[in-house]
């Protein structure tokens, strides 16, 4: 099961995509464990992910959610698929990495 982490400004404007995500990996029949934190408490949860996006309003922060955790892939999540909500599109991105 690949283990998705989202970080976003509050974690809250993520969550929409987050249910997108999932509905897209079931329709696809993939084991997926998506969820979405806020800046405030990501480097709490670095433990527990296989693969990082970070929302285009962070992108700012790669690199240093990179150096954080130097074995993980770490990407901005494309900004059209972002804005248009596209959690097939997201989660495409994602399992690519």
């Amino acid at each position: 099961m690949k283990k998705i982490m989202l970080i976003c400004s509050a974690g809250m404007s993520t969550s929409l995509l987050v249910t997108k995500m999932e509905k897209a990996a079931a329709e696809q029949g993939i084991e997926v464990e998506i969820w979405a934190v806020g800046t405030a408490g990501f480097k709490n949860e670095l433990e527990k992910p296989d693969v990082i996006l970070l929302g285009p309003q962070v992108r700012f922060m790669k690199d240093e959610v990179s150096s954080l955790v130097k074995d993980k892939p770490v990407a901005v999540i494309d900004m059209k698929a972002y804005g248009k909500v596209d959690g097939a599109g997201v989660l495409k991105q994602a399992l690519e990495l």
